[in-house]
């Protein structure tokens, strides 16, 4: 995706079952422009890597002039997309990063159910890692740092926070407002 210039950058990050379905998925190009062309390109993505045995490192591939980065784990898998001109070390660290922020969110765990359970630190995770499709962190601890660090921060102000937490901090005020 050359449209950044020379800063490398990411098409999608993916995350689906062991089925293919979604968990979550993040796309930051036009090249999937509806919703059933992005489930196509899953499908398609998914049908082509399900049957490799990316468990212990990742793998790459090109599809469609794309390059893939892909990681499974129990019954999820890891996708990382770039440009055909995408440097394959760069989008593997985007990966990587991913990755180790999941398994230490999940405190090792990393399944579907709680990923499913956890899903708005994963969508979190995706926001501290790429912007727009612009790379912003590749270090799993520090972007596993900053999602905790702003989940666990009572006191920032409702926009900042995740609809669980903002939910939380209301029960807590309304608790007290009753209390008193």
């Amino acid at each position: 995706m050359a449209s950044h210039g020379m800063c490398p950058s990411v098409k999608n990050i993916l995350l689906l079952d062991s089925e293919g379905k979604r968990v979550a998925v993040k796309y930051y190009s036009d090249d999937w422009p509806t919703n059933n062309a992005k489930l196509a390109f899953e499908k398609f993505v998914f049908s082509k890597t399900v049957k490799t045995n990316a468990r212990t490192e990742a793998e790459v591939t090109l599809l469609e002039n794309n390059v893939i980065i892909y990681k499974f784990v129990q019954d999820l898998h890891f996708f990382v997309t770039g440009g055909d001109d995408e440097n394959e070390l760069i989008l593997a660290s985007v990966l990587q990063g991913f990755f180790d922020a999941v398994t230490l969110l999940l405190r090792s765990n990393v399944d579907k159910r709680e990923a499913l359970e956890n899903l708005d630190l994963i969508l979190l995770c995706l926001d501290e890692i790429v912007d727009g499709g612009i790379i912003l962190e590749t270090n799993g601890a520090l972007i596993a740092e900053k999602v905790t660090s702003s989940s666990l921060d009572a006191d920032a102000p409702l926009s900042e926070q995740t609809l669980t937490q903002a939910w939380a901090t209301a029960r807590d005020h309304l608790t007290r407002t009753l209390l008193k």
